[in-house]
């Protein structure tokens, strides 16, 4: 047979170059998507880290209009200031806190994970074994 025969069957060291070379993608590939999938996940940890911030100014609001309730009450001896600045100081630490909860929750590190790559690296792997289900 020549090598310029088309119905020849490809050598054993062009079969292997074949795979390396799908391989090679492959792998590629996988690392594009971790990375893409990190820079997701990475402004998803920025939007949660503004919201901790957020939290933070609203909680020194908070502590502002307290303590100017605390104050109000004391020198008024009246009720009703001390009681309005007591309820908008009240109402912006519910605030703060539900921010500073979402935040947190945001920037767990199971919600950072590339959790993509690893499924389809564990679907390579399957595929690379023979088993064929799910490819």
């Amino acid at each position: 047979m020549s090598s310029t025969d088309p119905n020849a069957p490809e050598s054993t060291g062009s079969l292997i170059g074949e795979a390396l070379k799908h391989v090679s993608s492959l792998v590629r590939n996988e690392v594009d998507l971790a990375r893409a999938e990190l820079d997701q996940n990475l402004r998803r940890a920025v939007t949660a880290v503004g919201l901790l911030v957020a939290a933070v100014v609203l909680a020194l609001t908070a502590l502002n209009v307290l303590s100017a309730a605390v104050v109000a009450g004391l020198t008024e001896a009246g009720i009703e200031p001390g009681w309005s600045a007591l309820i908008v100081g009240v109402a912006l630490g519910v605030v703060a806190a539900i921010l500073v909860a979402k935040g947190t929750s945001d920037l767990k590190l199971s919600s950072l994970a590339p959790t993509r790559t690893a499924e389809n690296l564990k679907r390579d792997a399957r595929a690379l074994k023979g088993d064929r289900t799910d490819v």
